[in-house]
């Protein structure tokens, strides 16, 4: 079949890695979903069990393309140095004029620190400060900037809002 063989960073993997910069809060939580099914109280434990059946739906990345993430994005830091490049033309943020970028950040993301999203906003020099929005979502995590009810609840509505506005 199409891909058969292909090198992949196996999702399995990167759930592995994810896990365990956080062991010791997940043995919690599991630990805590235990308790509440003895306690009978299955809500609680049916919250935990879909939080983790959704954390844990991982999908294999091409080799390549996790690999250059890596190398670009977070030891040569491409983007800012004006050294990616794109179809071999270096790619500048600077040419965004008329685009609104809206750049989250979760405070407690430890893959994508503090400040390295909103470089983007300060990257964009030729775009107006009104097409420019910051959005630090307080206690929220590099999963949780992404899916599960912090997504939902709290991220989601700013995204839906800017949208709206820069439509």
């Amino acid at each position: 079949y199409p891909g058969a063989g292909r090198r992949v960073y196996p999702g399995f993997l990167q759930l592995a890695g994810f896990m365990s910069m956080n062991l010791g809060n997940h043995m919690i939580s599991h630990w805590e979903m235990f308790k509440h099914l003895v306690q009978g109280d299955g809500e609680s434990a049916d919250s935990t069990k879909r939080f983790y059946d959704e954390y844990r739906a991982v999908c294999d990345m091409t080799a390549e393309f996790y690999l250059q993430t890596v190398e670009l994005v977070f030891q040569r830091h491409a983007l800012p140095k004006g050294e990616m490049l794109h179809h071999g033309k270096r790619v500048d943020p600077g040419a965004i004029t008329d685009i609104g970028i809206l750049a989250i950040e979760g405070e407690r993301d430890d893959i994508s620190g503090l400040g390295q999203t909103r470089a983007a906003l300060t990257l964009a020099t030729n775009l107006s400060d009104e097409k420019k929005r910051y959005y630090m979502a307080e206690k929220v995590g590099h999963y949780g900037i992404f899916n599960g009810s912090k997504w939902r609840n709290r991220i989601a509505p700013v995204v839906e809002e800017w949208i709206k506005a820069n439509a």
